[in-house]
Parts: C-alpha cells; structure tokens; sequence
C-alpha cells in the first residue's frame, strides 16, 4: 500500500527539579523495553527535559533522527512549561502519558507523583492552545503506556498524512447530490490542500494516455485480479487508460504534498463521453491506499483516507442506502444475530470496494444507469462497477463533515456486515449497528449528515474517536446504547 506515512517513533522523558531526574530515565527505559519487545522501534532520547534549555536539546536531538511523532513521558510530576513546550517546538503529533507508581517500596521517598502532574500539564497546553493526545487513562506502568504508545502509532499516520494531503477533484458537485457538496475551509484550517478541476481537463487527460504502452499490462493485472469474474473483458481497455491517467496525475499533481486522494465526478456525463464507469478504478487505487471517492464528495475521500491511514488497509464509501427487507431478515438475520430489524440497513454503492473487500467479486455494469443512459440495449456506456456481497466481519462507519458554515463534526460508529446474502446489485452488504435507528434518527438525520459513510473494516471506533479530538472536532456522534439519550432525542418514542 502507498501514499501512506510511515512512523518514526521517539520518546522524551521530563523531570521535575526537585525529583531526582534518574527516575525519569528508568522509568522511561522500561517503557522503551516494554514496547521494542512487543510493538516495534522508539528511539529513545537520552536527554532528560527538565527546563526550557533541555527542551531545545531534546528537540533537537530527536529531530536529528527523522522522529515524525513524539511521546512525552512524566517519569514523573514533570516540568510544566518545558513539557508542554515541547508541543510547540516539535513539528508532528504529541501524545502525554505518565508513569504509575510501581508498588508499596517507592511510596517512602521514590514517588513519582506524575498522576498530579498530568493535570498541570493538561492546564498547561490549553494555556499556551496546543494540542497534545491523551489516552483514554494516561498514567500507566510500563506495560500499560507501551500499549497506549501502540494506539498512538495508527493516530499519528492519519495526523501525518492529513496535514500533507492533497485532495484532486474533477467536476462540480452533482445538482442532486448538494449533500456532498460542503465548504472547503476547514480543509485548509486541518493541513489539507485542495485542487478542484473541471470534467473536461480529466477527459482531456484521459485522451493524451489513448496510446499509453503501459495498457497491455495494466489490462493482464486487472484480467488477473478479477479471475472467473472478468465477465466484461472488452471493457478493459477503457478502464487500464483510466487507471494510468489518475495514476499519472497522482503522481504529477501533488507538488508539495506528499500524499494525494481524489474526488471525483462519476455520472452521468462520465458515462457518455469516456464511454465506461470508473468504478473498478477507483475500487483499484483505494485499495492501493489512494482513496477515490464518487460524486465529488471531498470529505468523504478525506474520511476514507484517514481510516486507510487508521487501519493500514483498504476501505470503502458506501452510501447508507436501503432497509433490510422483513423476509430476509427472518431468514437470514433473526435467528442467528441479536439484532432487531431496524438495527440493519443496506450499505451499497454502484462497485467502488475493493475486490478484497468483497465475496466472488466480478465485472458488471451499473444497473441503475443503464436503465436511464441506454435502456433496451446491450450494456455499453454502464460497463464497469465491480460488485459482490462485502464481506462479513467487525466494521467501523464513520465520516468527517464541514457544515454549510464550516464548522467539523463527524461521527463513528462499530458494527458488523452479516453473512447474510443481499440478493441485490452493486458492492452491497447487510450492516448491524446497535440502535442503528435511533443513531440514523438522531445523528444522520438530525445532524444533517450526507447519505455517503466510509467504512473501515475491523474496530476503530476508539482511535477515529481520537483522531477527530486532536483534530478540534466539537461535535463527534457516536450510537448511544439503549437508555443513553441523545441530545433533544423524544424520550417517549
């Protein structure tokens, strides 16, 4: 997988003067210990922050190491201006978490205190507004920070990559699709870069690559890829020309940004003037870490690619379409899951998830479209989507979203896709939610968010959490359990 940050972990522990500095520095030793044998490198600073002076030295050193996100350790009650200043001086995300007393024998005269001085430092970064993550529970032995600097590590990739982005959009937002259309702003107040073109420059694009000699090639890994579900053959070409053309443009388009996502236009003048839908493309560059979103829905792609970021691995954009019919649900779902039937919904789209993400995926054509673009015929223009039951397993939906006057909420959400048969078209799956109707009520309808969610697949509800706290997102949804109410929500219903 490409376009995502790689991690270049370090460690700085600080000391209040008046604790002997020793502490820290064991402490932090068997945090590092902890966390090489189970989880992967930290490079740890020998510095000992104790004042502004050693600030600088620290940041200085771990600089000198290409560290890209920083763990600051109270070994013990800490420094509070030179430990929140070392958020200010160093240029990537911090995270906060302090030592736990080891046992009876250190209470006597070797005790950290660093439990009281998290909350100076807490008041400290908001003082001075900078931004520092802390755990759920941020004091810890060093068993339990190794395991907190671990969940850290997925935050810090879509931190990197969120302020290194790029968003590439070709085409307006569809009339009736004004849900997916939201102010930019925020955008650029998260790191994020944004290039919107016109239809007509990816088509003029598409064109310039008609002779590309990389298509014979690019036509087998796809033959390849779909196996016995190559059912549209003829249409590879069109789509192996497509493919290379946003490839060419990731490459040639993201200046000084480092990663690149796009947000496309993808009906209905695509279809009559490139000739195909670009479904399976795009399924084929998220799943290469390069989320391609349909209908120009530019926070979408975003929310797509923080979860790629998150998870390590590919997603999908799904709108939350359809109602899990009565009979399929006593045959399939009632039964066997403990769900009722208005916790499941049909998440769809036309063909857009990677085939990893979908059961016997193969090539068809977009029904919906063909009805309206070339009915009674053979499908021509509505060749392209790649669709197949998604596969079951945890899941976790979720969105960012600018409101018309720009400001961020987003929600999350943990659920599952069923292993039920969807006797339906398109990328499609039965999801459960737990009080989906209440949560659909109450947060995607009350709060006015846009049919399309992003879907990682696993359980990432706590760090996505996260990640939109550190990013100054007020208002993150969740699906409350039975008997939690939301805000404003009928309590008679």
């Amino acid at each position: 997988m490409i376009n995502i940050p790689e991690i270049n972990l370090g460690i700085i522990a600080v000391s209040r003067d008046c604790f002997p500095e020793s502490m820290s520095a064991t402490r932090r030793q068997r945090v590092v210990e902890k966390f090489s044998e189970k989880y992967g490198k930290i490079y740890e600073c020998p510095v000992i922050v104790t004042n502004e002076n050693d600030m600088v030295k620290a940041i200085d050193d771990v600089n000198s190491k290409n560290v890209n996100a920083l763990v600051v350790y109270l070994g013990n009650f800490g420094p509070e201006t030179a430990e929140t200043l070392l958020a200010k001086w160093f240029n990537g995300p911090v995270m906060f978490v302090a030592a736990a007393e080891e046992n009876m024998r250190v209470l006597a005269s070797d005790r950290g205190d660093a439990f009281c001085g998290m909350l100076n430092c807490s008041y400290n970064l908001d003082l001075r507004n900078l931004k520092g993550y802390m755990p759920s529970y941020p004091v810890g032995n060093s068993d339990e920070v190794a395991q907190m600097i671990a969940e850290f590590v997925p935050m810090a990739r879509a931190l990197i990559g969120i302020k290194s982005l790029k968003v590439i959009s070709y085409g307006p937002r569809p009339q009736d699709f004004l849900a997916c259309n939201a102010p930019i702003k925020n955008l650029f107040d998260l790191g994020v870069e944004i290039e919107e073109n016109s239809e007509l420059d990816l088509l003029v694009e598409y064109h310039k690559h008609a002779d590309d000699p990389r298509i014979p090639a690019k036509i087998q890994e796809m033959a390849d890829e779909l196996g016995k579900g190559n059912l549209m053959a003829k249409v590879l070409p069109k789509l192996a020309q497509y493919e290379l053309t946003l490839l060419d443009i990731y490459e040639t388009h993201r200046g000084s940004c480092k990663y690149a996502i796009f947000a496309n236009k993808c009906w209905p003048s695509f279809q009559t003037e490139f000739g195909f839908v670009p479904c399976y493309v795009n399924s084929r560059l998220t799943a290469l870490g390069i989320p391609v979103s349909c209908e120009v829905d530019i926070y979408g792609a975003l929310s797509e690619y923080i979860g790629t970021c998150i998870s390590l691995a590919s997603v999908t954009l799904l709108d939350i379409n359809n109602t899990v019919p009565a009979d399929l649900y006593e045959t399939e779902i009632k039964d066997a899951f403990p769900y009722r039937l208005n916790e499941t919904f049909m998440g769809f789209h036309c063909g857009n998830t990677p085939i990893c993400r979908i059961k016997n995926g193969a090539m068809k054509y977009q029904l919906i479209m063909h009805r309206g673009l070339e009915p009674d015929k053979e499908p021509d223009i509505t060749r392209g989507t790649l669709e197949g039951d998604i596969i079951d397993g945890p899941i976790t939906m979720f969105r960012l979203q600018s409101t018309p006057n720009s400001h961020l909420k987003a929600y999350v959400a943990e659920g599952e896709v069923l292993p039920a048969v969807t006797h339906s078209f398109g990328s499609i799956g039965v999801f459960a939610i737990s009080e989906m109707e209440r949560f659909y009520r109450n947060v995607l309808l009350a709060k006015h968010f846009p049919h399309h969610t992003a879907v990682a697949f696993g359980h990432w509800g706590k760090i996505l959490f996260s990640v939109f706290q550190y990013l100054g997102v007020a208002d993150i949804s969740y699906n409350h359990p039975k008997g939690v109410l939301y805000d404003g929500e009928n309590p008679f219903h």
